[in-house]
This record gives C-alpha cells, structure tokens and sequence, in this order.
C-alpha cells in the first residue's frame, strides 16, 4: 500500500475541512495537531482552499494534508503544487485518476457500487472512498461490496460521527473515515479553534477507546500469586485462573509468579485499535518496546511501553 494511505490508515480518521479564508488555515492545522489528528482533507469547494492547504503545508510540513472535491485535473496540479499528499474525489473520474496514478499521487475516488469498484480496480486503486456513506447504504453496504472485492478497502465519509466511527472502524477493510464533526463551519468562523481541538481530541478519544484492563501485581513465587489472586477472586466474586505465568483473579487482577516488567506491576490499558494507539501515543513521546510484543494471527495484541508510570509498566492490550 501507497505510505500515505498507511499513514491514513494509523491516523483512523481524516478531518474534513471546509475553508472559505486562508487566515484560517493555520490556526486550524495547530488545532487539529494539538488534538491528536495531524491530517486534514481540504476541499476545493471554495476559492480559498489552494491558499489554504498552502500556508497548512509550509507551517506544518509534518501533517499530512490532502485536497478534497477534486473534479478536475487542473485542480490535482493545482492542490499538488500548494502541498497535498493525497487527493479525494467525490465520484470516480477515470481521467483524473489515470493522470494520478501516472504521476505517483495517491487518489481515492468516490464510489458507491460494485461496477465503480470495477472501475477502480482496472485503473489499479486499491482504496477507494465510499461516499456519501451513510445514504448509501453504510457499513452494511460495504460488507457487502468488500465481500466479493477482497482487496479493496474502503474510506467512507458523509454521515459519519462520533455515533457510528468504531462501528466503521471495527471492519478490517476499512482503512479510515473522513468527517467533519469536529471542525465545524461555525466553530471555523467563529474561530474558536480551542473548541476545535477539543472536539479533535474526543473524536480521538473515542476511536481509541481506552479503558483500564487489568492490574498486574509482581509477586515473589507462584505461591503468592495463587494467595494474592485468590484473595482478590475470594473478596470479589471472581474466578481464580492459573496461566504459565502468572495467576488472574477474574479479569481484573494478574498475580505474577514472578517479578516482571514494572518496578510494582503493571497496569494493561485495552484500546479499540493497538495500531493506531501506538501511532497516536508515539505522538505524545511514547516509545514501544517491540520484544514485548505478543501476537495472535500475526496481528498485534499487546506490547509495552519503555517508560514506566508511577512505578508500574504499561502496556497496551488489543480489545
């Protein structure tokens, strides 16, 4: 897959962004960042949008910013000159996408049936948009279209907000989702650009969907993690569960049968999306520790992170 749709892809959700005055366009960006989505995907529906994805791109040459409403090829050289790393378009035109494919410029047009699936796929795309989601059918429709397309995936924008994105994204052939509940037309020109960031935030927040797991409690042998766990599953109501390592007092306390990881314990935090917690936290200066890894068909369920926490190891587990 093209680097910027993995990108896309880590990040989970792209900020559909409507800009009618340039000066916006930086505090916006700032904004966003702050809140944990550095990318953003800003249409050509108004004059402003080549400015404005210009002065995003040289403040923040880091976020990946791409250029939306796409209809034509003068606006793809036009959006690429300013600074867009990728270009969406509503429907799928087949000039507009060989010209991007040509010239190496990922590209996600819109479909919304199996025959512009078809269409895609002899242009040689490999995601496309699913647009407008929700009145086409949604999720449902795009299991439907994913089943005999095994390769596609699917961005769906358009009906998309807090309600329904990890519905969408809890389906593996969706790479991301577009939205733009969380930069508002009237917050824009209102300029209430800390409003913005909040909203970024929970819209993050919510995607993770971070919750305390388990606590783990790093004991000397097995016989005090069998007493320690069976103390917990004796008080609480739990069942007491002997693993190779390690003894659990139902879900919410692991009694190690050896000190591990973490100068007390550790603490498990479960997340909707290891991946892109990771991506989101190494954004916050988090740094993993991949020999902790542990996999389930080949996919990633759990990993450490370097640095403790009050004196407990944290590591991330995979809901």
């Amino acid at each position: 897959m093209n680097e910027v749709l993995e990108k896309i892809q880590k990040l989970g959700i792209v900020p559909v962004v409507v800009l009618d005055d340039a000066a916006d366009a930086v505090p916006l960006a700032k904004a966003l960042i702050d809140g944990g989505l550095p990318v953003a995907e800003v249409t050509f529906r108004t004059a402003a949008a080549e400015e404005s994805i210009r002065q995003m791109a040289e403040a923040y040459p880091e976020m990946l910013i791409g250029a939306g409403t796409v209809l034509t090829i003068e606006n793809v050289k036009k959006a690429v000159a300013a600074g867009a790393k990728f270009i969406v378009s509503p429907g799928l035109n087949p000039t507009v996408v060989k010209y991007c494919v040509d010239h190496d410029i990922p590209i996600t047009p819109g479909t919304s049936n199996p025959s512009d699936i078809e269409a895609a796929l002899e242009l040689g795309l490999e995601v496309v948009k699913f647009f407008p989601a929700e009145a086409a059918g949604g999720l449902n429709m795009i299991k439907s279209m994913a089943a005999p397309y095994t390769t596609v995936k699917f961005m769906p924008t358009g009906g998309i907000g807090a309600h329904n994105i990890n519905d969408y994204l809890a389906f593996d052939k969706i790479l991301a989702c577009g939205g733009s509940w969380m930069v508002k037309g009237d917050l824009i020109k209102a300029k209430d650009f800390a409003g913005i960031t909040k909203l970024t935030k929970e819209a993050v927040m919510t995607m993770l969907g971070f919750e305390l797991g388990h606590l783990g409690i790093n004991c000397a042998d097995e016989e005090s993690a069998t007493d320690t766990a069976r103390t917990f599953a004796n008080l609480f109501g739990l069942e007491e569960k002997n693993g190779s390592s390690s003894v659990f007092a139902g879900n919410m306390v692991e009694a190690m049968k050896a000190p591990y990881l973490g100068s007390n314990g550790h603490l498990a935090i479960k997340t909707n999306n290891i991946l892109r917690a990771m991506n989101y936290l190494e954004t916050q200066g988090i740094q993993f520790d991949m020999d902790t890894a542990k996999y389930k068909n080949d996919k990633l369920i759990a990993v450490y992170m370097k640095k403790e926490i009050g004196g407990f190891a944290i590591h991330l587990l995979q809901k």
